[in-house]
């Protein structure tokens, strides 16, 4: 097996235990819409460090993995992820400080607030009456689920291909329908937890990050147009950078 083989093959099993491991996290977010009959307390559903810690560690791992921050704008960017996902995950099993601060408002004890109750779009939908908090639950756990298995797809097929791309300007596969799939990717993952459970720290995060993600985009087609110059021109004429290709326009091959 000569040395291309070898690279091929870690690839692959890069990406596999990539796709096995966010597969195993959305399995488990899952068992929600198994078992709507199960519903944990608050006092169960929160004070789960152990939770806190491992889905945290894991999520971070992938996004760093996946991402690969070099440039220190690219770190800055993802120091901004990690207090997303830090504060996100420490609120979701950890302290639910924003159910403390609008359980006033709602003129409710926060201790309502269980594991189907704080998916707070569905608690919203259920008690201004259009529909009820289980078919809200499962609304937004198929909603955010896709669009978190949406995400994850792209940023680990744009890995692939830059990774496989070895430095060429990449401009086929997933690059021939968008210039910025891993960028989408983690847009659509924030959006995702924003519905799946939304907190008062990530609302405010959310549009910092995303406008991070956007601003590193066009630095990225600033930089491979000064690399590659006419061909780098040419496809970003031709390929639109976060709204996927899903036609080719008229007279292209």
């Amino acid at each position: 097996m000569n040395l291309a083989q070898n690279l091929d093959r870690r690839r692959v099993l890069r990406i596999g235990f990539v796709i096995f491991t966010v597969g195993l996290f959305l399995l488990g977010f899952l068992g929600t819409l198994r078992n709507p009959e199960e519903n944990m307390p608050f006092d169960k559903w929160y004070g789960n460090w152990s939770m806190v810690f491992m889905i945290t560690g894991l999520f971070l791992f992938f996004v760093f993995f996946l991402t690969r921050p070099r440039r220190p704008k690219e770190w800055r960017g993802a120091s901004l992820t990690s207090a997303f996902f830090i504060s996100l995950f420490t609120e979701m099993f950890g302290i639910p400080l924003t159910l403390y601060l609008l359980a006033p408002l709602l003129g409710v004890d926060p201790k309502v607030f269980g594991m189907h109750e704080s998916h707070l779009w569905a608690y919203l939908l259920s008690r201004a009456g259009v529909m009820g908090l289980k078919a809200g639950v499962y609304l937004v756990m198929v909603v955010s689920t896709g669009l978190i298995f949406l995400g994850f797809t792209l940023l680990a097929t744009g890995w692939k291909e830059v990774y496989g791309g070895e430095g060429a300007l990449v401009i086929d596969r997933v690059y021939a329908k968008l210039r910025h799939p891993q960028y989408l990717g983690l847009i659509l993952i924030i959006v995702a937890f924003l519905i799946m459970w939304p907190t008062l720290l990530t609302i405010l995060l959310a549009p910092f990050l995303i406008g991070r993600y956007i601003l590193l985009a066009k630095e990225e087609d600033r930089e491979l147009k000064e690399r590659f110059g006419e061909d780098f021109r040419r496809y970003k004429e031709s390929v639109p950078g976060f709204v996927p290709l899903l036609f080719k326009p008229e007279g292209e091959s």
